[in-house]
């Protein structure tokens, strides 16, 4: 979960990362009372979660409150890369003197933690990565090791940071650690780390994404979600501790098992091109226990989808076999009753399949229909839905 600068911010806080005083607003009135409040000049600042805010116009600074009542009102309700701005954070404006940029975050590629350090912070910082890559320090970390202060000393000698904040930016270092290690991130990014004219390390600017598989032990970050941003399905979906997706498609995908899952969205995106380039409508992955409950909360939450017309269930009978899931999918529709109104095809293989699919058979519901195989299932749902 990608998290807006004013949350990456008060997190920052939190861990003891120094920071400026800042407020947010949704109105140009609240704007102008947290301007007089923080007092002296101040940066208005969209609240989006995309990056170029500042070349589009989304960061201005203001002079007094009233000045940033005014650019409140014109930033709030714009349209960045399709994002619109409903909230405005004001921060106290700093005195910068130079600019830099620090990073932690998950290398999967290499299986570790990665900190990128670079003294040409700012807006450009890809731009650096991709014509002075030597400007731009990249410093394996372990996983069991973590950031030590020598390890922290060792990243800013790396990126070359100078000697009268070379102290400071280790210390920062060490809290945003603290930050991604606390918080179970996978990026922790300060851009631009600023050192102010009475040289000070301030974080400017910050961006967090947090790991939602570490939800269970950081019930805090249910407040961080943005609740105007998330799909109603997905967040139904979640509530009911199911693995969904929305997607922009028109058969609805049922399956045990991400690989087997993503195998279909494929199968059907395929047979769909035959029928008018009908596509999948979501990926929902119910696992290996496919109760009558699991198969229920995964039927109601595609049949809530409008784009649905057609429901592909594909399961592979394995430590949860075809009969229960069978008996599953004929309790579901008991279940779901008259909320059940789009066809179903089903196709069951491995163990127990010879009476999985005689409990459908024998159950003769309406809506249900077999196919023996999963190419000819995809093309019969993605046919239905045509229609």
């Amino acid at each position: 979960m990608d998290l807006f600068e004013y949350q990456a911010r008060d997190i920052f806080e939190k861990h003891g990362v120094p920071v400026l005083a800042a407020a947010t607003a949704t109105t140009a009135d609240e704007a102008e009372k947290a301007a007089t409040t923080i007092g002296g000049k101040v940066v208005v600042k969209a609240q989006v979660k995309v990056g170029g805010r500042g070349k589009a116009g989304g960061v201005k600074l203001a002079e007094n409150p009233q000045d940033a009542r005014e650019k409140a009102g014109a930033i709030l309700g714009m349209d960045i890369k399709g994002h619109t701005v409903r909230t405005v954070m004001i921060a106290a404006a700093a005195p910068i003197e130079a600019e830099y940029y620090l990073s932690i975050l998950l290398d999967r590629s290499n299986r570790t933690f990665l900190v990128m350090a670079s003294v040409s912070g700012g807006m450009d910082i890809e731009e650096v990565a991709h014509t002075a890559p030597e400007k731009l320090a990249k410093i394996p970390v372990s996983a069991v090791d973590g950031i030590s202060l020598a390890k922290a000393k060792e990243i800013v000698a790396a990126a070359a940071f100078p000697a009268d904040v070379a102290d400071q930016v280790a210390q920062v270092l060490l809290k945003l650690w603290d930050v991604f290690q606390g918080e179970d991130a996978t990026l922790v990014e300060v851009n631009p780390l600023v050192k102010t004219n009475d040289g000070k390390i301030i974080a400017l600017d910050g961006k967090v994404t947090l790991d939602e598989n570490a939800d269970f032990r950081q019930p805090d970050h249910q407040s961080l979600v943005d609740q105007d941003a998330e799909n109603p399905l997905e967040a139904a979906a979640k509530e009911k501790g199911l693995n969904y997706v929305k997607l922009d498609g028109q058969v609805g995908i049922i399956g045990n098992g991400a690989g087997l899952v993503m195998s279909t969205l494929d199968v059907v995106a395929y047979a769909g091109e035959k029928h008018g380039g009908v596509r999948p409508a979501n990926f929902l992955d119910i696992g290996g226990g496919a109760s009558a409950q699991i198969m229920a909360d995964g039927l109601s939450i595609i049949l809530g989808d409008a784009d649905v017309k057609s429901v592909f269930v594909n399961v592979f009978g394995g430590i949860t076999s075809c009969d229960a899931v069978a008996s599953g999918i004929v309790q579901a529709l008991e279940l779901l009753g008259s909320k059940a109104t789009k066809p179903i095809v089903v196709r069951l293989d491995g163990n127990n399949v010879v009476e999985g699919r005689a409990i459908l058979a024998k159950a003769a519901h309406p809506l249900v229909e077999q196919a023996d195989t999963m190419d000819g299932a995809a093309n019969r749902a993605a046919e239905l839905a045509a229609k």
